[in-house]
């Protein structure tokens, strides 16, 4: 097999980290026209296109690959880079700036239980990039290649990965006290949901709809949505009297307890069992991400 150049993969997963040539150029610190070069070589190397030249630019499915085949390689480098500090602290050699350790992870964890866990990962050094996305849709960056692990609702192993439960995330409906009294002065109901405005994360979203059909057992919802793509931030638009919105627990428990916020469903919680998935590969690294989200989750989330 081949013996492809670190730099000219670096390069191919900066294009698509940074989304065109000219970023992934100030991100490594070259021309434009050393991307370029380095692409063309690789892809002349490979014998195949690695990158659609299309906005925004994507990978082809062996451009996937090989930014996948980038991402291991900076494990190991971690891993070896870790490895050197407890042997000779004074020998290590730091990590290449351009280098991140990628994970995906679901916005509402990063809200609540998440950051904390890496906080002692972050402190040692290690090159965190934290994407983030809708706990449906975080698997598709590890499917994809471009992260080496993820925080998502789903439940099935995917090829060459390893997964493990992290417990249950409850949500709850919120509303400020003063609309809750004028709109919705018994709760929300069957009757009433559907005039109501609910604030979800984005299009891709479906707590809200998910929520309010487990509540009045109906197999169709329909919502008048507003969108505020921050978890943080649906609870200041639900502050600010914006509607309704349906988010962690861990998120507004000390809110509600101020009586600054109202469970407007306060019999029903929607439960989102939470997984662990990661490469499949042995690293010291990868074990110490697995573990310190594990550790923060048996704190942080109910047991299924």
């Amino acid at each position: 097999m081949s013996t492809f150049d670190p730099d000219a993969l670096e390069c191919l997963a900066a294009i698509v980290e940074e989304g065109g040539f000219e970023r992934a150029a100030r991100r490594l610190s070259i021309t434009q026209s050393a991307v370029s070069q380095r692409l063309r070589a690789l892809e002349a190397q490979v014998g195949t296109v690695l990158i659609v030249r299309s906005r925004p630019l994507k990978a082809t499915p062996a451009g996937q690959l090989m930014i996948k085949h980038a991402k291991m390689m900076r494990l190991l480098r971690a891993d070896l880079e870790k490895d050197l500090k407890e042997l000779a602290p004074s020998s290590a050699a730091s990590a290449r700036g351009e280098e991140r350790i990628s994970v995906a992870i679901n916005a509402d964890s990063i809200a609540t239980w998440a950051l904390p866990a890496l906080n002692e990962l972050a402190r040692q050094g290690l090159p965190l990039e934290i994407i983030a996305d809708d706990q449906e849709f975080t698997h598709e960056w590890l499917r994809e290649g471009q992260v080496l692990g993820c925080v998502t609702s789903l439940g099935q192993a995917l090829r060459g990965c390893r997964m493990e439960p992290l417990g249950v995330m409850d949500y709850v409906l919120i509303a400020q006290p003063d609309f809750a009294r004028e709109h919705c002065p018994r709760g929300l109901n069957s009757h009433n949901f559907h005039r109501l405005p609910f604030i979800a994360f984005n299009r891709k979203d479906h707590l809200q709809h998910a929520f309010v059909a487990e509540a009045f057992g109906l197999q169709r919802v329909l919502l008048k949505q507003r969108f505020v793509p921050s978890s943080e931030g649906q609870v200041r638009a639900v502050l600010a009297g914006w509607g309704l919105s349906v988010v962690p627990w861990l998120l507004v428990r000390e809110l509600i307890e101020r009586g600054e916020l109202v469970n407007a469903a306060p019999k029903h919680r929607l439960g989102v069992a939470l997984h662990w998935h990661c490469w499949n590969l042995s690293s010291d690294v990868l074990d110490a991400l697995s573990a310190a989200l594990r550790a923060a989750a048996t704190l942080s989330l109910r047991r299924a």
